[in-house]
């Protein structure tokens, strides 16, 4: 059991002040801060203190014993790599709309991208990794999403609310198939809208944005992200595609599962996020960035409907559990009440990653050796810590406590 340094990543969307206060700096930081990483990921690997206070790159101690740190199973299965990342992040604006490709997709547009030689830093390369990079995004405090795209009819109901001029042909579109097919063609049409016709419709679109507001209309959310969006982002046909996206706004402990293909942006907010350890992200607009809309289409699914927020499954007192088809990772939350003093025990064969994110927590493995998190604080548990008993946590706050945990997938 030892203690981590994580880096933190300096993206425009980030907060000036919630990592800074989280881990106990001066608040607000001289410039913003988006996510703090935890794992083993080349760009930025954490830092594991070892008993004199030295720090040593998680990368590094798990090259030169994958078996050990990972376990010997955890090791074969993922070709000697960590298989998921850890995230706090830290939203005050709205970051990209973006999707994931699944395995099949990543190895087959990463062979494509070799074989091309397109360098992997390329600012045109869509596929860095031939991995796919499915995630659980968890709100810490009220988190706003846009997360895969809303029920046809829905959208039709929104669309035609709207009433803007130049509007109604695109209603149509839908209208004539208002399925999958139809937000296909949809989506296609917006995205790849000439720039003289964009320039036209999208101010239309705003106009009737404010009209729906000011009116306490039905999609007074949907209306407002828009607005927002098409004032960061002027002329970026993202905003016009936002409309076909789920609005939704988790409160704490609430999470939603994004599976290959689901098209998704973070507005604001504070959340834990789990990820696959991937760098493969398709852009389909909100973004400078590029944006490579054929290949997009060809990684985007158009199934639709409510998204499925989930509070967590309880699994034993005091842990709850984060359901996903992620072989890469799961996710659990530990918490406990204000005056609880019970034991958690934390048993697994392969590596574990904690963050305490209120209050403090102790952990105490088999041979009785102890480890001190308070808020702001994470751990690194390797394969061997557990080989002897399970790790126990237990609060030593007389607050609420609350952990994250992240483990990877059985094998």
């Amino acid at each position: 059991m030892r203690l981590l340094r994580n880096k933190v990543r300096p993206y425009a969307w980030g907060s000036r002040t919630v990592l800074a206060e989280l881990q106990g700096r001066p608040s607000p930081a001289p410039h913003p801060e988006a996510e703090l990483w935890m794992g083993a990921h080349p760009d930025d690997p954490s830092g594991v203190v070892d008993g004199d206070g030295v720090e040593h790159s998680l990368l590094e101690l798990i090259d030169a014993d994958p078996a050990g740190q990972l376990g010997a199973g955890y090791a074969d299965r993922w070709a000697n790599r960590m298989p998921f990342l850890l995230k706090v992040l830290a939203a005050d604006e709205p970051m990209s709309m973006q999707v994931h490709p699944s395995l099949a997709q990543a190895r087959a547009g990463w062979e494509i991208e070799e074989q091309a030689g397109i360098a992997r830093t390329a600012a045109n390369r869509n596929y860095p990794d031939p991995t796919a990079k499915p995630e659980l995004v968890c709100a810490l405090t009220e988190f706003h999403v846009l997360a895969g795209f809303r029920d046809p009819e829905r959208t039709l109901t929104l669309l035609r609310g709207l009433d803007a001029p130049n509007l109604a042909r695109y209603t149509d579109l839908l209208a004539a198939e208002p399925d999958a097919a139809g937000l296909r063609a949809l989506f296609t049409t917006w995205i790849t809208l000439p720039s003289p016709v964009l320039a036209t419709l999208l101010p239309q679109v705003l106009d009737a944005c404010v009209l729906h507001v000011k009116e306490h209309g039905e999609f007074d959310l949907e209306c407002r992200t828009v607005l927002e969006l098409g004032e960061r982002y002027p002329g970026d046909p993202g905003v016009l595609a936002a409309l076909l996206l789920n609005r939704q706004v988790l409160g704490p402990g609430e999470a939603v599962y994004l599976s290959a293909g689901n098209m998704h942006a973070y507005l604001r907010g504070t959340a834990v996020e789990i990820l696959a350890n991937s760098d493969n992200i398709l852009r389909g607009g909100l973004t400078p960035k590029h944006v490579d809309v054929p290949e997009l289409l060809r990684i985007v699914d158009f199934r639709h409907g409510p998204l499925d927020v989930q509070s967590g499954e309880p699994v034993v007192p005091h842990v709850w559990r984060y359901r996903t088809d992620a072989p890469e990772f799961e996710l659990t939350r530990l918490e406990w009440e204000a005056g609880s003093t019970d034991d958690v025990p934390l048993s697994h064969a392969g590596p574990q990653m904690l963050v305490c994110t209120e209050g403090a927590v102790t952990l105490t493995d088999h041979a009785g050796d102890t480890l001190k998190l308070c808020r702001g604080d994470s751990a690194w548990l390797s394969a061997s810590s557990c080989a002897g008993g399970p790790v126990l946590a237990a609060p030593c706050d007389p607050g609420a406590v609350r952990v994250f945990r992240a483990t990877a997938g059985p094998v």
